[in-house]
């Protein structure tokens, strides 16, 4: 799905959301120069793989916090991770780096994608703001209407509270 089929699609489920156009930003860095409407909302993407190519993982934080992979693979009992190939982004999720997003999970058809969101974005206000599969917009939607969205289409879905 691209940007226009993802808005598509949330509506046709009836999913509220709100769109901020603005330019192509490839990571938090750059994102941070943004004026957004919910920073507090804002979300980062990890894209990772364990050591022998055979599970993909899509951590999913908020902006401002950092992922330890070392500690989440302990508390995971998961192999060695490390970052995954643009390669690999774009053959399960139909993504280019800077654009990583849970929407992009509607794109991985074999459902090979294993989805840790964080708790945290269950606390007030309870929204998300996320790319729409393009890194020129992030979209803001309730986070419990991600989860369903991504529970609807099968990727296992693996809530994680990371400090």
């Amino acid at each position: 799905m691209n940007k226009q089929e993802v808005y598509e699609y949330l509506n046709r489920r009836g999913i509220r959301y709100e769109i901020t156009e603005h330019r192509a930003v490839y990571n938090m860095e750059e994102a941070s120069g943004l004026i957004l409407p919910h920073p507090e909302a804002e979300a980062k993407n990890l894209f990772v793989r364990d050591d022998k190519k055979q599970n993909y993982y899509l951590i999913t934080v908020k902006g401002n916090k950092r992922v330890d992979l070392k500690e989440f693979r302990r508390k995971q009992h998961t192999r060695p991770l490390s970052f995954a190939s643009a390669e690999d982004l774009a053959s399960l999720l139909g993504l280019i780096p800077g654009a990583v997003t849970p929407l992009g999970l509607l794109n991985d058809e074999g459902r090979r994608v294993q989805f840790f969101p964080d708790e945290a974005f269950r606390e007030a206000p309870g929204l998300i703001g996320v790319h729409p599969n393009d890194n020129t917009a992030t979209i803001w939607l309730a986070f419990h209407d991600l989860v369903r969205v991504i529970e609807e289409h099968g990727n296992p879905i693996r809530p994680v509270r990371i400090e």
